[in-house]
């Protein structure tokens, strides 16, 4: 990314002229995109703190952006530079309306361009496929990921909709979200919000209080999520008149929920009786989402999990979508997305050494039946224990 003399010597520059990534063609006589910004006053935040906003298209498009005064001229191949004009387009608009994007909508912003998920010419507030943006009293909510504003489409579309995929992608906080939108808008009279109550690894004991107290803390990710849609007033006024409820999966069986947005969250952790009674607990002008991950189930060793089941039989019905996250759609922390690749890079490299290690051990039985059926032999007490 380069600099005119307009603005040399600012102490801006980030990285020596011309020293964007470029894409393969880029110098090879395409033209490049010239863009004239009427509004000088609103180009130090569009560029960013030394121009970071810039050398992010730059890196991420692969295109070099050369800024000289109020015209912005990008170089590189033909799709790589539409997209960095569409993501400075998006990112004037959102300036000069008075909504500065921070660091996580940039980001968002270059992603979407450079999937296509722009809407034309960048234009105002309408980001995502068919302007896919939530609308809640506190905030408005724009997906951040291709897969993030398909999730949106299918939450506004379909009556049933899976959420899956690992941590830090957005599930639970985009369906909140779109759950207070509908409240707001009338489309459903209350909104239940669920997880089963199950402890992540650790044994939590006797804890004190009411009912309400002792399941609280097993749905807080739900409330932290209310609190960021709406006023806190609004919050327990609703949740005090019921238009909100926050309960734990085992109070849903019995239950026939209409006029409802039902948010099953941490799904992964039911078993397939409890996701079968969630599942059918549907009722006329209801829609529910499902949320998990199922790289992250605490239930007690050989459970199976009722989201694995419930994604093998569901998938491909009519009125259900099923939208599947990853790690590249993950908005968090960037080393959170590391970490996660980390894991299951191990994981990779861990599951054929357990087949192996199992196939071996099924070798070894089945050559020493006799011994096997010896309660003192070793080896089959350890049959015994598994």
């Amino acid at each position: 990314m380069t600099r005119g003399p307009a603005r040399s010597g600012s102490g801006k520059r980030t990285r020596p002229a011309g020293s964007g990534r470029q894409g393969a063609g880029a110098g090879a006589g395409a033209k490049p995109l010239v863009l004239q910004f009427d509004d000088n006053s609103v180009l130090t935040l569009l560029f960013g703190e030394h121009d970071r906003n810039l050398v992010r298209v730059e890196n991420d498009l692969g295109v070099t952006v050369h800024a000289r005064g109020n015209q912005v001229t990008i170089t590189g191949p033909r799709s790589a530079a539409a997209a960095a004009r569409d993501a400075l387009m998006t990112l004037y608009e959102r300036v000069k309306e008075g909504v500065p994007p921070d660091q996580g909508e940039v980001d968002a912003i270059v992603r979407l361009a450079a999937a296509g998920q722009l809407a034309p010419g960048g234009q105002g507030s309408a980001i995502g496929a068919g302007g896919a943006v939530i609308q809640t009293r506190r905030r408005q909510v724009t997906p951040r990921t291709p897969t993030q504003a398909a999730y949106i489409e299918a939450m506004n579309t379909y009556e049933l909709v899976f959420g899956l995929g690992p941590a830090g992608t957005g599930k639970t906080y985009l369906a909140v979200a779109t759950a207070v939108a509908f409240l707001q808008a009338g489309v459903v009279d209350r909104i239940i919000l669920s997880r089963p109550a199950v402890e992540a690894g650790e044994r939590l004991g006797f804890l004190p209080g009411d009912i309400r107290e002792k399941v609280d803390p097993y749905l807080r990710p739900l409330y932290d999520a209310l609190y960021d849609m709406l006023p806190g007033d609004q919050v327990v006024k609703r949740l005090a008149s019921g238009d909100i409820e926050v309960a734990p999966l085992a109070f849903m069986r019995g239950r026939t929920l209409a006029h409802s947005f039902i948010i099953l969250d941490e799904a992964q952790n039911t078993t397939s009786v409890q996701m079968k009674m969630c599942l059918t607990r549907l009722g006329e002008g209801s829609r529910m989402v499902v949320t998990g991950d199922l790289s992250q189930v605490d239930l007690p060793l050989g459970t199976r999990s009722g989201l694995t089941d419930a994604v093998q039989l569901l998938d491909g019905i009519d009125g259900v979508s099923m939208v599947r996250f990853t790690d590249q759609d993950m908005v968090r922390h960037p080393l959170v997305t590391r970490v996660v690749r980390a894991y299951e890079q191990a994981e990779g490299r861990r599951g054929p050494a357990k087949d192996n290690a199992k196939a071996a051990a099924s070798g070894k039985r089945g050559r020493a039946t006799p011994r096997a059926a010896n309660p003192a032999d070793g080896e089959g007490q350890g049959d015994a224990k598994k």
